[in-house]
């Protein structure tokens, strides 16, 4: 990596940037790094530099960008914050700091799991460039965790899959989730990773390009006729996700339908719309599978028309449709929002209002169980983060009810359940549950073994699975029947 293509990739976002500053960070960060090297050989200076250049991709203001490559002078280095300031002003200066402050955290256990998310939300609500120039750093470190040892690397990759990728999410900067998710699940769940990496790669990528290859002339071909300007991209879900859906709905591969989407880029919003049209001419849509993220945006600011169609040989395909805007905010999230209204000359709009209220919960809260009590999880779609009385978080799918997040504390928790408290009320095993609830599940000592009428509303396959291995051992059933025995 070299000062040259960050440079080059700053330009393209910002034709007007200080690229001179950009340079002289550089110049100190060599002074500073010198010669020091990292575990994988490279001079240390290349750390900073991949940094920045991901922090140049996902659309940064420059100063972000500059931040990115002075990030971790202050300690690794002689050179100190107030070098910094002098150097480069109070802005960069700042970012730094909050930069080396976050470098603190350190996953040891779930004993320290809320206080160190806890942290993340604050530097959130200080400012977000922090946390974003964080993600970044953390990327670079993932590609190389081949050369830490083995403990190290799975600390790192547990550590990035449950509190960086799940932020990073809810930033909407979803090119950086996915990247980490799949590095993680690499490290942390080799033997899945590896079945599923070669079905997706090597089974199934002849057969997949070909017939995507085939939809695209088809489309093309009716794109031309009616003038419209376009671009046509194959996205291909990433292996965490597939793996994460297999989990979810307990589905074999061949049953992911959605494995991958064409996407359709275009100029305007009236484009989107008369693409839709095209293509549902073309192949007859699937019911209950279209969504207008355009008319309806997610609540972290994605727009992006969806539909799935029934395509050549009958098989079910799905297409996103947007605007290049649309795009770069789908992949980049809050950075490119901002990157896009600095250029209209909109007023920058700062913080999103969610961020905002973490520091008035902050203020609010008497201990930092509190604080993680209160913090909601709204602008996450697809799954829900819920709490344990202990400030512990638990992913689950949309719709998880008590009985799933019993299953996911320990199999016995689940077994035992007679009951929930939810938000500090008495809950039914079936309530649906939603993102930001605080959970406490009943249980009875003397209980066997889980009822099979949860199958009904249970959502996750780890709780189908447990309940249904229980009910399927007659000496469990039996017990559960007759305790004495």
């Amino acid at each position: 990596m070299t000062i040259e293509q960050i440079i080059k990739k700053v330009r393209e976002n910002n034709p007007k940037a200080d690229t001179d500053m950009l340079k002289l960070a550089y110049d100190f960060a060599v002074k500073a790094h010198g010669d020091q090297k990292r575990r994988t050989g490279e001079l240390y200076i290349q750390h900073s530099l991949h940094t920045a250049f991901v922090l140049a991709q996902i659309k940064v203001d420059l100063n972000t960008v500059i931040a990115g490559i002075l990030h971790d002078i202050p300690e690794d280095t002689e050179y100190t914050l107030d070098d910094i300031k002098k150097n480069f002003g109070e802005e960069i200066a700042y970012l730094v700091e909050g930069i080396t402050k976050l470098s603190k955290i350190k996953y040891r256990g779930i004993e320290r799991y809320r206080e160190s998310l806890r942290k993340m939300f604050l530097a959130m609500a200080s400012d977000l460039r922090i946390i974003i120039i964080k993600f970044a750093d953390r990327l670079h470190n993932l590609r190389t965790l081949e050369v830490l040892p083995p403990e190290k690397r799975l600390r790192i990759a547990k550590e990035t899959l449950e509190i960086y990728a799940p932020i990073a999410g809810l930033l909407g900067i979803w090119s950086l989730k996915w990247q980490m998710e799949d590095i993680c699940f690499k490290y942390l769940y080799p033997e899945e990773y590896k079945k599923l990496e070669y079905k997706y790669e090597v089974e199934k990528k002849v057969e997949r390009h070909q017939y995507t290859q085939k939809i695209k002339n088809i489309l093309k071909k009716k794109l031309d006729e009616a003038g419209i300007e376009y671009e046509i991209e194959s996205r291909f879900k990433h292996l965490y996700s597939i793996y994460q859906k297999m989990q979810n709905k307990d589905r074999q591969f061949n049953e992911i339908y959605d494995v991958f989407a064409l996407r359709v880029i275009v100029p305007t919003v009236n484009d989107c719309y008369k693409v839709l049209g095209i293509i549902h001419t073309l192949w007859k849509p699937k019911a209950n599978r279209f969504k207008d993220y355009i008319a309806s945006p997610k609540p972290n600011g994605y727009k992006s028309l969806h539909t799935t169609v029934f395509g050549p040989e009958g098989k079910a395909t799905e297409f996103q449709i947007r605007t290049k805007e649309m795009n770069d905010e789908a992949l980049y999230g809050i950075a490119a929002h901002w990157h896009y209204k600095q250029r209209k000359g909109g007023k920058d709009e700062g913080q999103p209002y969610w961020i905002k209220e973490i520091l008035d919960i902050q203020r609010e809260a008497e201990d930092t169980n509190d604080f993680i009590k209160k913090i909601k999880f709204d602008v996450f779609s697809n799954r829900i983060f819920v709490f344990s009385p202990k400030g512990d978080v638990f992913e689950l799918p949309e719709k998880s009810t008590p009985i799933d997040y019993a299953y996911a504390v320990h199999s016995e928790v689940g077994n035992k359940a007679v009951g929930a408290i939810v938000n500090d009320k008495i809950a039914g095993l079936d309530q649906e549950l939603k993102s930001g609830d605080l959970v406490e599940i009943i249980i009875e000592k003397n209980r066997k073994g889980p009822n099979r009428g949860w199958l009904k509303f249970v959502k996750t396959a780890n709780a189908r699975n447990k309940i249904k291995h229980y009910s399927s051992n007659p000496l469990e059933n039996f017990k559960n029947f007759f305790p004495r025995f």
